[in-house]
């Protein structure tokens, strides 16, 4: 079997499949023209984020049995088309969760403390108390949409803080444990102070957050989103900021992440998120820790060796 890893990934992935007696290509710098060129060629491929694997890759790919993806999410695999071609394909999801779970909480104790505005405030010699006089956790309501790995952690680590948690998931049953409530998204829109994402991109939970979602919060909410930038509609963000409905907002991922390439409307909202002091923002690196590069080829060479052995 032939596999080609056309994405940066830890050594011990490489090594693995090798050790396993697979021929592996390492070509993190293969364009995706090159990688239609030459996809044909191999059984197994391992992708990242680098390129969409749509109709048009995997139309070239007639030897494919498997995709694995090193990471969490799915959306740029055209999973229905391969369905109908037989082709299996995987994720490292549980790998990253602690790294998200934590970036989140960090995310959270930023808006919470104000730390962000505090520290380049100290540096440009003020010393402003008041104005950065922040709030606990503690009491709050923290409404988990999404409970699968990240979720599950995020609650774990939210234990110690004095919070009550509600996690709603639509894919999950009986899902509640000792850290969280198995819960509505009507019920945590109607308690919920802190509201977080951790939802995959689907046809489904595209803007699924937007203006008719935040309003039917019953309070002035906290929003933070670690899934996908297009879960949230960051246009409908900005206006409830302004209107008072979104006390602060933290992003690690963003609906157009090639900064570069914003248009006119999209560089608005980019500038009104990066001027705010409500808003904290990070480069979608919640999953992407010295830790989880290697867990995430752990993981993945674990999942290929089940399947090569089956």
């Amino acid at each position: 079997m032939r596999v080609l890893i056309i994405d940066d990934v830890h050594e011990r992935l490489i090594e693995g499949l090798k050790e396993l007696g697979l021929a592996v290509d390492y070509v993190p710098d293969f364009s995706p023209n090159q990688v239609i060129e030459h996809i044909h060629q191999y059984q197994g491929l391992v992708v990242r984020t680098k390129m969409e694997i749509n109709q048009n890759v995997l139309s070239q790919a007639t030897s494919l049995k498997f995709i694995a993806r090193a990471g969490a999410g799915l959306d740029n695999i055209d999973t229905d088309y391969c369905d109908s071609q037989g082709i299996l394909y995987f994720n490292a999801g549980e790998a990253n969760a602690d790294a998200v779970g934590e970036q989140t909480i960090a995310m959270l104790l930023s808006l919470a403390t104000r730390l962000q505005k505090a520290d380049k405030e100290v540096r440009a010699f003020i010393w402003d108390r008041e104005g950065n006089r922040g709030w606990e956790l503690k009491g709050k309501t923290v409404g988990i949409i999404g409970f699968g790995n990240t979720g599950k952690s995020v609650a774990q680590k939210l234990s110690g803080f004095g919070v009550k948690v509600l996690a709603y998931d639509k894919y999950l049953d009986a899902y509640g444990n000792q850290y969280a409530v198995e819960s509505s998204i009507i019920e945590i829109q109607a308690q919920a102070d802190i509201v977080t994402f951790h939802v995959p991109l689907t046809s489904e939970t595209k803007h699924m957050v937007n203006d008719d979602w935040i309003k039917q919060c019953s309070k002035n909410i906290v929003l933070l989103n670690l899934s996908r930038g297009k879960v949230v509609d960051t246009m409908a963000v900005v206006r409830q900021i302004k209107e008072g409905k979104i006390n602060a907002a933290a992003f690690d991922v963003l609906e157009n992440e090639k900064l570069h390439t914003l248009t006119t409307a999209e560089k608005e909202v980019f500038d009104y998120l990066v001027k705010s002091d409500k808003v904290v923002l990070s480069p979608h690196i919640g999953g992407w820790t010295l830790e989880s590069y290697e867990k995430i080829s752990t993981v993945l060479l674990q999942k290929i060796k089940q399947l090569t052995l089956s």
